[in-house]
């Protein structure tokens, strides 16, 4: 099944290998694209991976994780990000991006926002409790930017509302304590990404997914019972994908090993019944293959072993017994 198209709202992926978007810290202070960007990615794309998803990529300056962070936030990154999905297109893969804002995670020495001005921990700086308007001009930004996104040719987007950054830290009791329209209970705190879908779908009719973070690991965090909750909520507004993570709202590093979070995924696409990315330490063709088959994913987002090697994806077809054609000028290595 590792090997077999998937279509989802239309679009039809070769295989369902996808590249987890990964911060590549490779930029500057513009945002802009840089020469890494383009070998870094067109790479899996020679090395067969389905979906390539870019890394978390700033909606706006005040977004950022740190000052070298990808940027979406203005026209001028547009041609830039064009030229890289049009070089993945032309290897025969596709191209998503991660649309992201930082919150309180954000390393930055101007001002940050986030839901409650509670800091991540006591080493990161405490943000400014974020405004009404605010709110309003993030969600507009988050819109802007899969405007930008569709322009660049982007075949997918999804909305970061994971491992502690801004969405995810209005979705969560532990990190949200307003006590207005955007806090309190599940649909309070959900009404952010509610929002933000709603903003992103007047620019985009293509495939959209939300990378959630199932689990929290912490007394008085989401978990993924929480998390079924608001992927029924997703489903309903048109979003075709929940991307399983889980982590990264407080300073904990949890109990992990391969495959630690599948059972997350899989209890979100039984109990919401949506489709789900499976991720998480998953580096063995046979391992991803058992997760297809046993219906507990519907694609096998890779991260660090398509970092490790980016022709992933054919050593597994060889150990899974199916064929990949090299590209045309590799023949001689087969």
């Amino acid at each position: 099944m590792l090997f077999t198209p998937y279509t989802i709202a239309g679009l039809t992926l070769k295989n369902r290998i996808v590249m987890s978007p990964m911060c590549m810290y490779a930029s500057d202070e513009s945002g802009e694209v840089k020469d890494w960007h383009h070998i870094h990615y067109a790479t899996r794309a020679v090395g067969q991976v389905g979906l390539i998803t870019f890394e978390a990529t700033a909606v706006t300056a005040q977004g950022r994780i740190s000052t070298r962070d990808l940027g979406i936030w203005d026209d001028a990154h547009i041609d830039g990000l064009k030229r890289v999905v049009t070089s993945i297109h032309n290897h025969g893969s596709h191209a998503g991006i991660q649309l992201a804002h930082a919150g309180r995670k954000a390393v930055l020495d101007t001002p940050i926002i986030a839901p409650s001005a509670i800091p991540f921990s006591e080493t990161f700086k405490t943000p400014e409790e974020a405004t009404l308007t605010d709110i309003q001009d993030t969600i507009q930004a988050f819109a802007d930017a899969a405007d930008r996104a569709k322009q660049a040719g982007f075949d997918v987007i999804e909305i970061h509302a994971a491992h502690g950054y801004l969405i995810n830290e209005f979705l969560s009791p532990y990190s949200n304590h307003r006590q207005d329209a955007y806090g309190g209970d599940q649909e309070g705190r959900f009404r952010f990404l509610r929002e933000t879908v709603q903003a992103i779908q007047t620019r985009w009719s293509g495939p959209l997914f939300v990378r959630i973070s199932a689990h929290e690991y912490v007394e008085g965090g989401l978990t993924p019972q929480d998390h079924v909750y608001f992927a029924t909520q997703l489903k309903e507004l048109g979003v075709h994908l929940i991307d399983v993570s889980s982590g990264g709202n407080a300073p904990i590093v949890p109990n992990f090993f391969p495959g630690y979070q599948v059972p997350f995924a899989e209890e979100i696409r039984s109990k919401a019944d949506i489709p789900v990315g499976a991720v998480g330490l998953i580096s063995e063709p046979q391992q991803a293959e058992e997760i297809l088959q046993n219906h507990r994913a519907d694609l096998i987002f890779l991260g660090r072993v398509l970092l490790r090697d980016p022709y992933w994806a054919r050593s597994a077809a060889r150990d899974l017994r199916v064929e990949l054609a090299p590209p045309g000028p590799y023949q001689r290595g087969w």
